[in-house]
């Protein structure tokens, strides 16, 4: 590496694929994201979403990321398959496939679309919170390696902390990448999915669990999200129910400036 150039963010090294044919490419998983088991979703499921951006047949931008968390992700190289299933005027489908020792662990599908002016409004409110800058960072100590990557400033619902009284299983967190990086698509999918389970939020007790599907709406385009820069996003989220196995999981994301980006809902299995 010379003087001039950057080093490469850790996310970027974790997403990285190496084209193997058409709509066909090999990555690896990143140690520096790391989960209690495998990698951390958040950068699975972004690594589907860079198999659909890495297309030569690509129209418009990301609307929406669905991916289905089918198997256990191994540690270890793997291969991601993607192909448009329809394409319209404006609008694109997509089917993504990640592949290890010839079965599909995880799949997605993914909604592209040219974006264009139009009406506009946001009905969900910017809370009122503090700035990232009056709040501490949290603790990374006994956390997942992904925790690593994130800098994140609790308002409330912090991990294995008291519940709020009217909102238990609420979370207001400031998140950023660390070290610092532009917000793109990629970066903020993976965000989506940076929000603690909330039965660990809800009930001081760690229990096994697992992201069962997960589905991000993106709100901003890319030039909204490049507005962004590096500044910390306002993550808020919560859930609705708990029981028989399973609960959901739903968050929004806002930009500082009190833009929403994106909005994201989860189901996630747990065991007594």
């Amino acid at each position: 590496m010379t003087h001039n150039e950057s080093p490469v963010h850790p996310l970027d090294q974790a997403l990285a694929l190496e084209p193997l044919d058409k709509g066909h490419w090999q990555g690896t998983t990143s140690q520096a994201y790391a989960n209690m088991v495998g990698p951390f979703g958040g950068t699975t499921g972004a690594t589907l979403l860079q198999g659909v951006l890495s297309h030569e047949e690509l129209l418009g931008e990301p609307v929406s990321l669905t991916v289905n968390f089918a198997a256990p992700v191994g540690d270890g190289n793997f291969e991601v398959i993607a192909r448009p299933v329809r394409t319209n005027r404006n609008s694109q489908h997509w089917w993504v496939e990640l592949v290890q020792d010839g079965e599909v662990v995880t799949f997605a599908t993914v909604v592209t679309a040219r974006r264009r002016e139009t009406w506009a409004s946001t009905e969900a409110d910017f809370p009122d919170v503090p700035p990232a800058s009056d709040l501490p960072v949290a603790s990374k100590e006994g956390r997942p390696a992904w925790t690593r990557n994130y800098d994140m400033r609790f308002v409330d619902g912090a991990l294995l902390g008291e519940p709020d009284r009217d909102y238990p299983s609420r979370s207001r967190v400031w998140m950023q990448d660390q070290p610092s990086r532009p917000l793109d698509f990629l970066s903020l999918s993976a965000l989506c999915d940076a929000f603690f389970p909330r039965i660990y939020i809800r009930r001081p007790k760690l229990v096994p669990i697992g992201t069962v599907s997960l589905t991000t709406y993106f709100h901003a385009d890319g030039e909204q999200l490049a507005s962004v820069g590096s500044d910390p996003v306002l993550g808020v989220a919560r859930a609705s129910r708990f029981g028989k196995g399973f609960f959901d999981q739903s968050a929004e994301v806002w930009s500082r400036g009190g833009e929403l980006l994106a909005t994201t809902h989860q189901v996630v299995y747990f065991k007594e």
